[in-house]
């Protein structure tokens, strides 16, 4: 057992990885069939076959400093870092926390903020975050949050907000700069996961709630990746469907998506990638391609009611250009949350990986993208292991440390990874 405290960091070998066994998708590209393996239970048969992740090679990898920055949260939901090298938290059950420092021992801050209006319930409430690039000058962030109205479960939601000079209170300046995402009352599939991109534009994960039709609907924004102009709130510019009659459509970047949690931008590329959560089978992450369908339809066209989970996640069979997985967890799911690239020479071998958080399966996953797209192999570092208990945010700091937090429920960390 691994016992870290806030006030020093401990040092952990990652050179020895696990091989992940079911992880399916690994060999094949994106642009091929045999990267997707089937639905859920009763689901129809896997359009091709695919076998086990191939066992990751480690050489010169770097040991990992694993500490951890601040405690005592409630289901972090994300992190986001400012300008004077402080840190804000959400907790989905409506908390806003100020953190002193990206390092060990950070002091914290309640901020003040107004979440009366949120619905904290179930998998639904204060979500993902992003800092403005202007935040030095307009001390501005948005927020993801689920929405009521005189009690009413009404939409999920973008808000931006002006978090006061001395950090100890944030007023919302535009609610919403999106509205209209769809939500469930019960909170489920409400993912929200805004990041930006190399060009400065939006991007927005979303859950479909839930509901069958909504992933294929180009008019509702769930189920879908959103690309918005960060400024207005309206399509970015070069949108897929800039010219839809509907407003709606006009911010789709990508659809046919279950419940996207994760969303990280490659440096160098620019390619976008997403972590979205399957049904007992086949949690996936995905290269978006600007105006594709990603395939998940669990209303199998309109022909059923309700929401038939034992569809495939990619179902090629029904639309056979819909974008197969780049990578697929097979059975059991690992339930992916964020996502985000590792980048710097200071991480030797694993510079340009994808981690990727793991809620169920307890780890954190480390992807490398071959030159298709594909994800060439996954490696688990130890210390990520089991060893915190539930994963979900995944960020990058402005210094190169990675950040992560734990979903446990209770007495939830932000813990810092560094190579040591």
């Amino acid at each position: 057992m691994v016992t870290v405290r806030n006030s020093r960091r401990t040092t952990f070998r990652v050179a020895a990885v696990a091989l992940l066994v079911g992880l399916t998708g690994c060999a094949a590209g994106p642009g091929t069939a045999t990267s997707v393996a089937g639905g859920g239970a009763g689901a129809a048969p896997a359009t091709g076959s695919v076998g086990a992740s191939p066992a990751p090679t480690r050489t010169g990898t770097p040991e990992l400093s694993v500490s951890v920055v601040a405690g005592d949260f409630e289901h972090v939901w994300d992190v986001g870092f400012l300008p004077e090298g402080q840190v804000l938290v959400t907790e989905r059950a409506g908390r806003l926390t100020l953190l002193s420092s990206a390092e060990p021992g950070a002091d914290r801050t309640p901020v003040d903020a107004d979440f009366g209006d949120l619905l904290a319930e179930g998998e639904g409430g204060l979500l993902g975050m992003v800092v403005h690039p202007d935040f030095d000058r307009t001390r501005r962030f948005t927020t993801c949050q689920t929405h009521t109205e005189g009690g009413t479960a009404t939409d999920v939601r973008l808000v931006t907000w002006e978090l006061a000079a001395d950090g100890s209170a944030a007023t919302r300046l535009r609610d919403p700069l999106v509205g209209g995402l769809p939500i469930n009352p019960s909170g489920r599939h409400s993912g929200c996961r805004p990041t930006m991109a190399a060009d400065g534009s939006l991007l927005v994960g979303t859950g479909d709630t839930a509901r069958g039709t909504i992933p294929q609907d180009l008019t509702s924004l769930g189920g879908k990746v959103l690309r918005i102009d960060l400024a207005t709130g309206g399509p970015a510019d070069g949108n897929p469907f800039s010219d839809a009659d509907n407003p709606a459509q006009r911010l789709v970047w990508s659809y046919g998506h279950r419940n996207v949690q994760g969303v990280a931008v490659e440096p160098g590329t620019g390619n976008v990638y997403t972590a979205e959560h399957g049904p007992s089978t086949d949690d996936e992450v995905n290269l978006i391609r600007p105006g594709g369908n990603f395939g998940w339809d669990p209303s199998q066209g309109g022909t059923v009611g309700g929401y038939d989970e034992s569809v495939p996640m990619t179902d090629l069979e029904r639309f056979p250009d819909a974008v197969p997985a780049a990578w697929s967890s097979g059975s059991p799911v690992e339930a992916v949350a964020g996502a985000a690239f590792l980048s710097g020479p200071q991480w030797g071998e694993l510079d340009g990986r994808l981690a990727v958080a793991a809620l169920r399966g307890e780890k954190l996953l480390l992807m490398n993208p071959g030159t298709d797209g594909a994800i060439a192999e996954v490696g688990v570092p130890g210390p990520l292991d089991g060893e915190f208990g539930r994963l979900r945010a995944v960020r990058l700091g402005p210094d190169g440390a990675l950040f992560v937090s734990t979903s446990n429920g209770g007495d939830d960390k932000v813990l810092r990874i560094d190579p040591a």
